[in-house]
């Protein structure tokens, strides 16, 4: 059975150097940085594993076996705010380490998965109006 090609072009090694410089960012955010400390107690086994979830996510290699919605849901502390500042940080480093066609792609794939995100964690337990649902 042929492999299935990649979403874009991007490299394993590419795909890494994204990761270690965004979580590079991310602790040093006064917001971000303290949010990820509470949870994160091993960075370079963090970072692989988000490394796996992207060459699975672009690359359909395989290897990342987490569920990133359940992951942030235990998390309990995430706030509607933090997409955005997640994604900005984000698209930084990708502008900053890869070519803008391969940037734009990656990047619209991370804010699609970051809206899904948002919306199982933030507004999927809002009602219309903004109020927590307590059920």
């Amino acid at each position: 059975m042929p492999a299935i090609p990649p979403r874009f072009p991007v490299t394993p090694a590419e795909i890494d150097a994204v990761v270690e410089e965004f979580y590079f960012l991310i602790r040093q955010h006064p917001g971000l940085g303290p949010v990820f400390a509470a949870h994160v107690t091993d960075w370079p086994a963090h970072e692989e594993k988000i490394a796996r979830f992207w060459r699975n996510a672009i690359l359909f290699e395989g290897g990342y076996d987490g569920n990133p919605m359940h992951s942030h849901r235990a998390a309990g502390n995430v706030r509607p705010g933090m997409f955005d500042v997640w994604l900005g940080l984000f698209d930084t480093v990708l502008r900053r380490n890869l070519p803008i066609e391969t940037a734009a792609q990656w990047s619209a794939l991370a804010h699609r998965i970051g809206r899904g995100l948002r919306y199982g964690l933030v507004e999927a337990q809002t009602d219309a109006q903004g109020i927590p649902r307590l059920r």
